[in-house]
């Protein structure tokens, strides 16, 4: 059964392998040794997480990613990761590099998040970028072997 769910509030996303980037999120969990009970992607507009933004952090600007974690002390994880669409659709262009690898780097970086990792500080955002660099990388080989 999946612990891995993509829900869809505002916005439809069309995303290669869906049920294949589903089962190698749970297993990102696996592999930083944490137990995933449930986590619940939500791709929405960026007013959608804007407003999201606003109520809950009190910050007023767009992201591309909010990422709330509902865990119980004691227990595995569950959470809830906010994605703008707009903004990742965005942030690809910005970056030069196609819309599939920016949404990885997202999702990846939500289920990061919610692994323990933060991204406040310098060295904390270079240790983030490189284990989104790291599951990118071994998400892409999976697939070639699995295609």
């Amino acid at each position: 059964m999946s612990k891995v769910f993509f829900n869809y509030d505002d916005r439809v996303l069309s995303i290669n392998h869906k049920r294949k980037i589903r089962s190698f999120i749970a297993s990102l969990f696996s592999l930083e040794k944490k137990e995933l009970l449930r986590i619940d992607y939500i791709f929405c507009s960026d007013d959608n997480l804007l407003k999201i933004n606003r109520s809950f952090l009190k910050h007023d600007f767009y992201t591309d990613i909010i990422t709330f974690d509902l865990s119980e002390p004691k227990t595995g994880i569950k959470g809830e990761v906010y994605i703008s669409v707009d903004r990742v659709k965005e942030n690809a262009v910005a970056l030069k590099m196609g819309f599939e690898e920016e949404i990885l780097r997202v999702l990846f970086h939500g289920a990061l998040h919610l692994c323990g990792y933060t991204d406040k500080r310098t060295k904390n955002i270079l240790v983030m970028r490189q284990k989104e660099d790291h599951y990118i990388k071994l998400y892409k080989n999976h697939i070639k072997r699995s295609t």
